[in-house]
């Protein structure tokens, strides 16, 4: 019998597994992210809050010295340094979500709905009190879940609408409703007239566009009218809020002298910490900071903003004109009406022509989680209208500008 040992094969060492995502990948899919998302969109922002980094400096000493007590003395800048490190923490949060595949990022937004809604029914109960509106919840630092729950409920209600092209006989437009009434419900408890409306609002966008039948949009604004002759009548901030705006408030009311503040720098303005209205205006940071930016920068400045705000919405209507998906459609106007909603409604309140709602000017005002919430708004809709541009949209089946059809 032959002793000859049989033949196995030389075993090589085993390599260590490769992780999972490589600095290779990473590059890749930065790369990718460059090629899909809008940039024109990407620099309209940063140049916003660019200008909103001014503004803050501009409107920091007035609030830091109103602020200031005998014990505690706040640096003239104060409130710009923090808002830099927020602006900075925005800036990651926006480009991270933008990062995030369109699947993940529905999934995720929606359970975040729903944790933000359940804050929002903590608030009335443990929630903190500031200048007699109870809207934040204290982890440390005071987070306004409403200011979350927006977006996320933008997402979730696109989610929902969509629903139609897979059954025409789902009631979407009931259950979008049955979505919208708790929040509504938790917000004019705080109370928060000024979030309740931008909920109305960005919903009613979303519905028009889902294809609600004229004879119901007619209802439902006929509905909405009602409802503010309601909360006027049985709604005591809002009765307030709307009788000191058809008065025209006192000499020393805020929306007052936030008018006065905005007109009195003339169309170049007073130049940078030369304001002096400004001292005296309450919340100079925050609620009424487009005024100071009138002051100091000057009116041309002021329409230099509005000019931003609005070439951000034109960009992303402009952008949805060849969108084919009926949700990134919806999500798309669900998330610019609530940002450009916002906006407009801060900067009328400055102007005296709407009613006060202590609603901050989006990526301007001074904010820690406000300013979050936003860039984190920003990059859901720079998520949202990511495109391949080697992609023919005309050539996509169900496309829009081909058959006519809108798919899911």
């Amino acid at each position: 019998m032959s002793s000859t040992r049989p033949y196995l094969p030389h075993r090589r060492a085993s390599r260590p597994a490769l992780p999972l995502f490589t600095r290779l990948d990473h590059q890749r899919e930065l790369r990718i992210w460059w090629r899909e998302i809008d940039r024109v969109l990407l620099i309209l922002v940063l140049v916003l809050m660019g200008v909103g980094a001014l503004a803050v400096a501009a409107a920091s000493p007035a609030s830091a010295r109103r602020l200031s007590t005998a014990t505690t003395q706040l640096h003239d800048l104060h409130f710009f340094w923090l808002h830099v490190r927020w602006q900075l923490l925005g800036l990651v949060t926006l480009v991270a979500t933008s990062l995030m595949p369109r699947e993940f990022l529905r999934q995720s937004t929606i359970l975040l709905a729903a944790a933000m809604l359940l804050a929002l029914v903590l608030v009335p109960l443990i929630g903190s009190e500031v200048n007699g509106a109870r809207r934040w919840l204290n982890f440390g630092l005071n987070i306004q879940p409403s200011e979350f729950l927006k977006p996320a409920f933008a997402i979730t209600l696109a989610w929902v609408l969509s629903w139609k092209l897979r059954d025409p006989g789902l009631p979407v437009i009931g259950v979008s409703a049955a979505l919208l009434a708790p929040i509504l419900i938790l917000l004019m408890l705080q109370p928060n007239l000024g979030e309740a409306i931008l909920f109305v609002g960005a919903w009613f966008v979303m519905v028009v566009l889902a294809g609600l039948p004229f004879q119901r949009v007619a209802m439902l604004s006929g509905a909405g009218l009602a409802g503010l002759a309601a909360a006027y009548l049985f709604y005591g901030n809002a009765r307030v809020r709307i009788d000191a705006f058809l008065g025209g408030g006192s000499a020393f009311g805020h929306v007052d002298l936030a008018n006065r503040t905005l007109t009195g720098g003339g169309w170049t303005g007073s130049g940078l910490w030369l304001g002096t209205k400004k001292m005296r205006l309450p919340e100079a940071h925050t609620d009424y900071i487009f005024s100071v930016i009138g002051e100091e920068l000057g009116l041309i400045t002021c329409i230099v903003v509005v000019g931003l705000y609005l070439a951000i919405v034109l960009r992303v209507l402009s952008r949805l004109a060849s969108e084919d998906r009926l949700f990134i459609i919806l999500a798309a106007a669900g998330l610019v009406a609530l940002f450009g909603g916002q906006a407009f409604i801060n900067i009328l309140v400055n102007l005296q022509l709407f009613p006060s709602k202590g609603m901050t000017l989006p990526l301007v005002s001074y904010g820690g989680s406000s300013t979050i919430a936003q860039c984190f708004t920003l990059g859901l809709l720079l998520a949202v209208t990511r495109r391949n541009p080697y992609l023919d949209r005309e050539g996509v089946p169900g496309a829009l500008s081909g058959s006519g059809k809108v798919r899911g």
